[in-house]
């Protein structure tokens, strides 16, 4: 970018307390090219100071700056500039905080970074030189690549700035703020931050005054004067862009292939991107969940280098209301096959069903069972949030409690599937006669189902049949939803006749109701 491409800063100062604004303050108006050096009032006095010249670029300044002051002194007050060679670093551009935490630390990597383009902060010259780190390791081990390794695209850096201080006390680097950045990379991209004025409003700057006690606002704009382009650059730049769009989407079809991936024919593939959102409602701190989807024996089928189940990190909780929520944020995907062989019409296909296993962690790595459940998944493509409700096997009396509280450990299922029906189970009734639970909290899932078929895209006999096939997932998806219910239904059914059997005898009738 040459001279003839330059940048149009229009600052205008604030009013003073009484109203009046000095006229060669009321306003500054800067034509800056690329790469144009402004001088600031700090360093006209800090290079008319010979000994504070460390680099050739420093004398360089300090000739230029005798030759304005004998040609009469440079025409801007309050406008000036970095260039590229100036070796400024914006620390709060390039050492924003990731989290909103007043107490977080930056990184070892941002702590370098920031330290490659910081300027001189003070007028000593011989401090400000010197880095803090070394940036240039010349034979570099494979450890220190490996740690130390960063992607950095060469770019050009140009500072506008602005020198706030009160009038006639300029010079000053308390006062001085960034206006605009203009970046130029390698590929010939140029980034404007903030952007160009154009129809919106000035920008604002608030600052505080000498004793704090009032504010000044200052309104800047920034506007683009540099030469329109020709038709024929434009005509240029279009087919630049054609071209850039067309190798984009070559790529893009290389990635995918000419052909789409297609399942057997008579199949359905079932894929699912899910996530492990969040656990409340548990006594104990320090949660993680273990999942894992079990298949149904018949009919259905995975790949076998799918994994089928999962276990998150331990995550903390924190208070939401009366409850503890644990925010996992856990992804996991799976996918897999139904091949439907009977289409008789009292055959009811079975589908996957989605466990989880909540468990806590102390300080000293002893971990306790909070809960276990289960979920039907969604017969239906499309999203779906699943909230899972959640039970423990429990002892009775205080010394089950105690051992629970100081040492860890509880009771646990030997096969997980219990919670439901188990896949060993062969008879024709279940009996959980005696088996005391206690209801504990809940665990959400979020879980995106997609479904592939050539049923879909077949002929109209294919199609039916297919239609029939999902017919009966969507009434077994609601059956699995009254039994649900159902099942709701006798754990309070249990929860109501075991309060009434831990009640003094004396205030409950023959007939079983409370006096």
């Amino acid at each position: 970018m040459g001279k003839d491409l330059i940048d149009l800063a229009t600052f205008r100062p604030p009013q003073a307390a009484s109203g009046h604004r000095p006229d060669e303050e009321e306003e500054e108006e800067v034509i800056i090219g690329w790469q144009e050096k402004l001088f600031s009032q700090f360093e006209v006095d800090l290079y008319q100071n010979e000994s504070a010249c460390q680099s050739p670029l420093d004398h360089q300044y300090r000739q230029e700056i005798l030759k304005l002051e004998n040609s009469g002194g440079r025409k801007n007050r309050r406008i000036f500039t970095y260039t590229d060679s100036d070796r400024y670093t914006d620390l709060e551009e390039y050492c924003q905080k990731i989290t909103t935490s007043a107490s977080e630390v930056p990184s070892f990597l941002a702590e370098r970074m920031a330290n490659v383009r910081r300027r001189r902060q003070d007028r000593r010259g011989v401090e400000g030189s010197k880095l803090k780190s070394r940036i240039i390791t010349w034979e570099p081990s494979e450890d220190f690549i490996r740690n130390n390794h960063a992607i950095n695209t060469p770019l050009q850096t140009m500072y506008i700035m602005a020198d706030l201080g009160p009038y006639g006390k300029l010079g000053y680097k308390v006062h001085e703020h960034v206006l605009c950045i203009l970046k130029v990379d390698s590929n010939g991209v140029i980034t404007v931050k903030p952007d160009f004025t154009g129809i919106k409003g000035p920008y604002r700057i608030e600052t505080e005054g000498e004793k704090q006690e009032h504010t000044s606002a200052w309104k800047y704009t920034i506007d683009n004067v540099s030469s329109l382009a020709q038709p024929e650059e434009e005509e240029r730049e279009q087919r630049v862009f054609k071209d850039l769009y067309g190798r984009h989407k070559e790529y893009l079809s290389s990635l995918v292939g000419t052909d789409f991936e297609m399942i057997a024919p008579g199949a359905l593939r079932l894929f699912v991107n899910g996530e492990v959102v969040s656990a409340q409602g548990y006594e104990y701190d320090n949660l993680y969940v273990h999942f894992f989807v079990e298949l149904p024996a018949t009919n259905w089928s995975s790949p076998s280098f799918q994994q089928l189940s999962g276990v998150t990190q331990a995550c903390a909780t924190k208070s939401l209301g009366m409850d503890k929520v644990a925010y996992f944020s856990f992804p996991f995907t799976f996918e897999a096959f139904f091949l439907h062989e009977d289409e008789s019409a009292e055959s009811l296909p079975e589908w996957p069903v989605l466990y989880c296993k909540v468990l806590s962690l102390d300080f000293w790595q002893r971990y306790r069972v909070e809960g276990y459940g289960a979920v039907v998944l969604p017969a239906t493509p499309g999203s779906h949030t699943l909230t899972v409700s959640t039970w423990r096997p429990m002892e009775l009396g205080l010394v089950a409690e105690l051992r629970r509280f100081f040492i860890g450990g509880s009771l646990e299922l030997e096969d997980p599937s219990y919670v439901r029906i188990p896949g060993t189970f062969k008879g024709e009734r279940l009996s959980r006669f005696g088996f005391r639970t206690e209801t504990t909290g809940t665990v959400t899932f979020r879980l995106h189902c997609l479904q592939q078929s050539r049923a879909f895209m077949e002929s109209n006999s294919l199609r039916k049949q297919m239609r029939s096939v999902l017919d009966r997932l969507e009434g077994f998806s609601q059956q699995s939803s009254t039994h649900n219910v159902l099942e709701a239904f006798r754990r309070a059914r249990r929860r109501m006749q075991e309060a009434r059997e831990s009640l003094p005898q004396d205030l409950v009738s023959p007939t079983g109701t409370l006096t």
